[in-house]
Formats: structure tokens, C-alpha cells, sequence
């Protein structure tokens, strides 16, 4: 690493915003990869910061360690990520930012008639599944969690 590349873990948290312990939870985590001086002192890249903040805002968007890792896992070592790394990461996220939005969308648009209306008529919910058979579809609240398929009873 370039000596004016490099900036120490103080310097990294002060720019990102994150406690230094944060900082060493990510390094073990695998999201940053900083060397070390003869004496055991962390230095980071100048790209770091851009890495940490990523992943703090990926963290905001509910995305897994494991998730950001293997995104940043794509990024080079060996120089400064460009704004074509940065927009490749965006893309795969954006899509499942994209699935995140519809299964939120397909929710809010079941439960609005069923919390709202109060009737607890299964003649007319569109939560209905008499004698389950949703259950063809696979575990779990399937008429909630995913589209809602042509009725497997018919």
C-alpha cells in the first residue's frame, strides 16, 4: 500500500463515522483487508472508506454480512474500486431491493382488506384457504409471502 494511501484506523473511523471497534468487527467479518506496520498498527486504504460506508448503507437496507462480503468480495484488491464496480454491486442489489419492494407491496395490498375491514368473513377474504389448500404451494403464509397463484383447489 502507498504511503499516502494509507490511513490509520482512526483516521478511517473519523471519516465514516463508525467506532473503531466497528472497524475491527468488519476486518474480522472480511470487509476490509487492512496491513499491518512492524509494530501491529492497522493502515487502511483511502478506498476503505467508500467500502465501510457501503456497507453501512447496505446494513440500513437489512442485507447480511454474508451478502456485503460477497459483494465486496468482487471488488479489486489492488486498486481503487471505479464507478463501473460500484454501479455492478448496485445492479445485483437493485434487484433484490426490487423482490424486497413487490413481497412488501403484495403484503401491504392482502392485509389492507383484512385488518381494515373487520368483517372475518371467509366467504370473501383474500387470505381464504379452505381446507388448505394452499398447502400444495409450499410452507408458510403463501397467499401473503408471494403472488397469489391461480387457486390450486380449482
Amino acid at each position: 500500500m502507498k504511503g499516502s494511501d494509507a490511513i490509520s484506523i482512526g483516521q478511517l473511523a473519523q471519516r465514516t463515522g463508525l467506532a473503531v471497534s466497528a472497524i475491527r468487527y468488519y476486518e474480522a467479518r472480511g470487509l476490509v483487508h487492512p496491513t499491518r506496520s512492524s509494530g501491529g498498527q492497522r493502515y487502511f486504504r483511502r478506498s476503505d472508506i467508500r467500502r465501510l460506508s457501503f456497507v453501512q448503507i447496505a446494513q440500513q437496507f437489512s442485507f447480511s454480512i454474508e451478502d456485503i462480503r460477497a459483494q465486496l468480495a468482487t471488488l479489486p484488491d489492488a486498486r481503487t474500486p471505479t464507478k463501473a464496480d460500484w454501479s455492478r454491486i448496485s445492479r445485483a442489489f437493485r434487484r433484490q431491493l426490487d423482490d424486497r419492494i413487490n413481497a412488501l407491496m403484495r403484503l401491504r395490498d392482502n392485509l389492507d382488506g383484512c385488518i381494515g375491514c373487520g368483517c372475518l368473513s371467509l366467504k370473501s377474504c383474500k387470505l381464504d384457504n379452505q381446507d388448505d389448500r394452499a398447502a400444495r404451494l409450499g410452507s408458510g403464509a403463501r397467499y401473503v409471502i408471494a403472488e397469489r397463484p391461480k387457486d390450486p383447489g380449482s
